[in-house]
Formats: C-alpha cells, sequence, structure tokens
C-alpha cells in the first residue's frame, strides 16, 4: 500500500474521530456542554392574554355592537310599539262609548262635542275640573265598560290623557290620537 494511503487512513480515523465527539458534545443535548434544561431559544409560556388581544377584541366587539343596534333601530321599535298602543286605547274607547250608547237607549256618555275635537279627561280629576279645562269627561265608562281609562304611552297631560274625541254631524263619533311618533298623520277611528 502506498504510504499516503497509510496516512489518510490513520490520521482520517483519528481526525473523523475527533469531529465526530465534537459534534456529538455540541449538538446533543445531554452533553455537558449544553445541560438538559437548557434550549436554544427559550420558551415562557404566559397564561393570559395581551394588550393589543384585548383591544382587538374590544373593537371587534364594538363595531359588532354598533352595526346590530343600527339594524335594530330601538328609537322606531318603540315609536312602532307605543304607536300600536296609541291605536288599541282608541279602539278601546270607541267601543266603550258605543256599548254605553247601547246599554243607554242611544244616550252618548259625558259631553261628547260637536264642533271642534276635545281631549278625554283623566279620570282621576274631578268632573268639574275636567269640564273647566276644556276637557269631555268620560269617567262613568270606567268600571263598566273600562277598566280604566287609557293615556298615551308617552305624553299625556297633568288633565288630559292626550285621546280626542268628537261627534260630527251625522252622529258619528271619532277618538284620536295626534301625537304618533312613526306616522305622519293622526291616529283615529270613526264609527
Amino acid at each position: 500500500m502506498p504510504a499516503g494511503v497509510l496516512l489518510c487512513k490513520k490520521y482520517g480515523k483519528l481526525i473523523f474521530g475527533v469531529l465526530r465527539k465534537v459534534l456529538r458534545r455540541t449538538l446533543t443535548i445531554s452533553s455537558p456542554y449544553f445541560p438538559m434544561k437548557m434550549h436554544l431559544s427559550p420558551r415562557i409560556t404566559r397564561a393570559g392574554f395581551t394588550l393589543i388581544e384585548l383591544l382587538l377584541v374590544i373593537g371587534i366587539i364594538a363595531i359588532l355592537a354598533s352595526i346590530v343596534i343600527v339594524a335594530i333601530n330601538p328609537t322606531k321599535q318603540l315609536g312602532d310599539a307605543r304607536d300600536a298602543q296609541r291605536r288599541s286605547d282608541v279602539n278601546t274607547v270607541l267601543n266603550a262609548v258605543y256599548q254605553y250608547a247601547i246599554d243607554n237607549n242611544g244616550n252618548l256618555p259625558g259631553n261628547i262635542p260637536t264642533g271642534a275635537a276635545a281631549e278625554i279627561c283623566r279620570e282621576t280629576l274631578d268632573p268639574a275640573t275636567c269640564i273647566a279645562a276644556g276637557d269631555v269627561n268620560l269617567r262613568m265608562l270606567t268600571g263598566t265598560y273600562l277598566v280604566s281609562l287609557p293615556t298615551d304611552p308617552q305624553y299625556a297631560t297633568s288633565t288630559g290623557t292626550l285621546y280626542f274625541i268628537i261627534q260630527d254631524a251625522n252622529g258619528r263619533i271619532t277618538v284620536s290620537a295626534p301625537a304618533t311618533e312613526q306616522a305622519a298623520s293622526t291616529i283615529s277611528v270613526t264609527r
């Protein structure tokens, strides 16, 4: 064998062995230079959220809440509900007036005006105070025909219910609620 090959074999094994030991010590976890607890990039685990994450979630919730509020439009919904209550109250008063007239030989209750509509007085007021204020006294309807006189759900006055009543030349009665919120006109029922 040539001398170069023998030298290469002899020193090659030695060099390869040294390289293998060096690589083993630096790359394995169990080497004395890198104890087992030591990592090249230590990770610290935390429980909780960062400030950026919290702000991002709060921002998303605020955007979604504003979209829902605009879509639902609670002001319109509440106004529609109060207008529905006004329609119901107007019909209830008119039905009670006609039921009273049926039971009393066609005589209408109170001092229902024929010229201009007058506000229906609250049942808690004295009839003299009610008439002096120019309102219509329909207290006689409570108990038999109504549990109580209905008042406007939002805008009732101190003496009146904010529901108006009038009798036309033909004897037909109209009960109206002028303080509507959503409709452009007055809610009224005529019979």
